[in-house]
C-alpha cells in the first residue's frame, strides 16, 4: 500500500466554481451513483433513473475520512473515465440549491479529492446536466488495480466517520438493487471477498 498524504487542494474554490457554473438560476440536478442513491441526505423535488456515458462506477478511491483513516485507509466509490454508469439524478429546487451544495461539499469533499463535473445524464424524460463527483486516474487517491486479498483486508479493517468500507460497499450494492440497478461487478467482488470465500 502506498504512503498517504492529505490532498493539497482546497475544496472551497471548487465549490465556488460549481456555484458560478450554476449561476443561481434554475433548479440543480445532482447525479448519484453510490451512497447518494440510498442516503442522499438532502431535500429534493424529483428523482429519476439516469445513465451517464463515458464514466463508470468503481470502488477504487482511497478514503481517509469517511470510510477509513490515514493509518488504515478505506475505500469509496468514484466515477472513472470509460464505459457507462447507471444511477439516479436528483432535482434540487433553485431556492434550496446553494445550501444543498454547501452541505454536499462537507460530505463529499472534506478534502478536495473528487473532480466535480457537470455531465449529461440520460433519463426517461430526456437529458439533464447534473453535477457528479469524478476521479482522475492521476490522483494519488486512485487505487489502481487491487487484488481480492487487499479488498478483503480493507473490508475487515477500514472504518471512518460514516462506518466501515465493507458496510458501505454492501449498502451500495443493495441500494442499487432497490432502484433496479444490478451492478454485477460489485456483486462478484463482494462474493469473492467474503470471509467464507477465503476459506474455500
Amino acid at each position: 500500500m502506498p504512503a498517504f498524504s492529505p490532498s493539497t487542494r482546497d475544496p472551497a474554490p471548487l465549490l465556488e466554481r460549481t456555484l458560478q457554473h450554476w449561476g443561481g438560476r434554475g433548479d440543480v440536478w445532482i447525479f448519484g451513483y453510490a451512497s447518494l442513491i440510498w442516503r442522499p441526505d438532502f431535500e429534493h423535488a424529483e428523482r429519476r433513473p439516469a445513465r451517464v456515458h463515458g464514466w463508470h462506477r468503481a470502488l477504487k478511491m482511497w478514503s481517509h475520512v469517511n470510510r477509513g483513516t490515514t493509518e488504515r485507509p478505506g475505500l469509496v466509490f468514484a466515477m472513472l473515465s470509460g464505459g457507462s454508469c447507471q444511477g439516479m439524478v436528483f432535482r434540487v429546487r433553485e431556492r434550496q440549491a446553494h445550501a444543498v451544495l454547501q452541505t454536499l461539499w462537507l460530505r463529499e469533499m472534506p478534502v478536495a479529492v473528487y473532480d466535480p463535473r457537470w455531465l449529461t445524464c440520460q433519463t426517461p424524460q430526456g437529458p439533464v446536466q447534473a453535477l457528479a463527483f469524478t476521479l482522475s486516474r492521476r490522483s494519488p487517491h486512485f487505487t489502481g488495480t487491487l487484488a481480492d486479498e487487499e479488498y478483503r483486508r480493507i473490508f475487515a479493517q477500514a472504518r471512518g466517520r460514516y462506518g466501515s468500507t465493507h458496510d458501505y460497499a454492501q449498502d451500495t450494492y443493495h441500494g442499487l438493487r432497490q432502484v433496479g440497478i444490478d451492478d454485477r461487478a460489485l456483486g462478484r467482488l463482494l462474493q469473492r471477498t467474503a470471509p467464507e470465500a477465503a476459506r474455500a
